[in-house]
């Protein structure tokens, strides 16, 4: 599947985009395909009691893997006294990080999947959901494949039961 530079989509189907050059605006690099798509998510005026709740997070997390259409590895958790929770998710396609500051109501979410079958956009909402989000700030971009994997072949493991479409 190749790909020019794509625009940024809330529900990337991975196909064709169009492109975002012109002729004269020539980017100064070759564009390749996307290894993964990566989520920055900010939460403000989240529920405190929530952000301060390990197996709470724990929970939403795993939810949050299951929505994106990722497959869960191990989860750890850790959390802090007087307050706050941090959490890593390692997936088979990348993970999900969480860390939160419930005296101010606020999360940090980073949420990285490779491939074509997961939807990490789906993740932030679930936790920005669950963890009652006054507001938030989303920022995605693609992560562009390595010259030096390019040309390897990347689909999704079908004896693992991954398949290039997802419904949910």
């Amino acid at each position: 599947m190749t790909q020019t530079l794509p625009c940024l989509h809330p529900n990337p189907g991975w196909t064709e985009a169009p492109a975002a050059t012109t002729a004269a605006s020539p980017l100064p690099h070759q564009i390749s395909e996307t290894v993964g798509k990566h989520c920055i998510l900010e939460l403000y005026g989240c529920d405190s009691a929530k952000l301060d709740d390990e197996a709470f997070l724990r929970d939403t997390i795993t939810a949050a893997a299951k929505r994106a259409g990722a497959t869960l590895l191990n989860l750890i958790t850790h959390r802090f006294e007087p307050q706050g929770v941090t959490g890593l998710a390692l997936l088979a396609e990348s993970h999900i990080s969480i860390h939160t500051w419930p005296e101010s109501g606020y999360a940090a979410v980073d949420v990285f999947t490779c491939g074509d079958h997961t939807m990490p956009e789906k993740a932030c909402a679930v936790l920005a959901a669950e963890l009652s989000a006054n507001d938030h700030k989303l920022t995605s971009f693609r992560r562009e494949t390595p010259p030096s994997i390019a040309e390897s072949p990347r689909d999704p493991l079908q004896e693992h039961g991954f398949t290039a479409a997802v419904t949910l």
